[in-house]
């Protein structure tokens, strides 16, 4: 099974499944036109095996194709993520320190 990410507006959230099963999250806040993503998590039983980069990878794909804003990683997973691509500093609402 491939997991895959959906967008949960009403819960301002990215959902990751593997199948039907729900295996993680990354909450976001809307601040102003600023997504703020502020938690990802990965059930215990399911870390290890790369899942919460792909939740990453496909929320913030999915922010630039919608034209949702910019990104503000309050999450530090997120931004060790975005520091290890720098192909996503483009989504920034500001500069990382």
């Amino acid at each position: 099974m491939n997991p895959h990410v959906v967008h949960n507006k009403e819960q301002s959230r990215y959902d990751l499944f593997l199948g039907e099963e729900l295996i993680g999250l990354a909450d976001y806040v809307n601040v102003d036109g600023e997504l703020q993503i502020t938690h990802t998590e990965v059930n215990p039983e399911h870390q290890g095996n790369n899942y919460a980069a792909i939740l990453v990878r496909e929320a913030l794909a999915d922010i630039e194709a919608n034209d949702l804003g910019k990104v503000w990683p309050v999450c530090p997973y997120v931004v060790k993520y975005m520091q290890k691509h720098p192909e996503t500093a483009h989504l920034l609402s500001r500069e990382l320190n």
